[in-house]
């Protein structure tokens, strides 16, 4: 029994000792290694694993000149995977740790970009709209000489029309359900929209598809 004991007892030991070395080969990489792993893992799509290489990454190699190139590489990949929400983690990260006069306006743009693009997908939401129209406005504010200026523009006429039909809807959705109040208050975000008075075709489809799918 003592000598069957023993033999667990050293192959518990082997069994850790292999384990603790493998885990040595993925730790304590440089910062190339992981810049790598996380474009391989990109270009085959699994952005779980890349995201998981810019961990390494981004804890290894704090002071790393290839992280901003990391974050914006992530970000971009999520976008185009339409995983909006991890998008502007990665550019939230990028505006903290290297935003700049030169750099700012665009990765602000791309994160105005992020939440226009999101609409088209379930999780959409009415204070996520409100909330992207003042961030384009300040945008314009801030940036009036920006290069991303028209098309910063355009999405936000397209998401004043979807807010401005979006209001309709509930509008006319209070009204069958027989709320006058709440209706009066969405009956006066229209009227005072300044896209009341526009000639408009109200689309077939809901204002969503409409105004945010391309």
């Amino acid at each position: 029994m003592k000598i069957a004991n023993m033999l667990v007892a050293a192959s518990l030991v082997a069994f850790i000792s292999g384990c603790a070395s493998k885990d040595k080969e993925v730790f304590n990489m440089p910062a190339t290694y992981w810049y790598e792993q996380i474009a391989k893992e990109i270009k085959a799509q699994d952005l779980e694993k890349a995201d998981g290489f810019y961990t390494s990454l981004a804890s290894e190699h704090i002071e790393s000149p290839l992280l901003p190139e990391a974050m914006m590489m992530l970000a971009n990949a999520h976008m185009q995977d339409e995983e909006y929400v991890l998008a502007n983690f990665y550019l939230d990260e990028y505006l903290k740790r290297y935003g700049s006069r030169e750099n700012a306006d665009h990765v602000r743009f791309m994160k105005i970009k992020a939440n226009y693009e999101s609409f088209p997908n379930p999780n959409r939401n009415q204070q996520l709209l409100m909330d992207t129209i003042a961030q384009t406005k300040e945008f314009l504010t801030k940036y009036p000489n920006s290069k991303f200026r028209p098309l910063a523009e355009t999405i936000l006429v397209r998401l004043e029309l979807g807010e401005y039909f979006l209001n309709e809807n509930i509008k006319n959705l209070y009204t069958r359900v027989d709320k006058p109040e709440a209706a009066k208050i969405y009956e006066d975000k229209i009227t005072n929209s300044s896209l009341g008075k526009a000639q408009m075709i109200e689309p077939n489809m809901p204002w969503y598809r409409s105004w945010f799918e391309k």
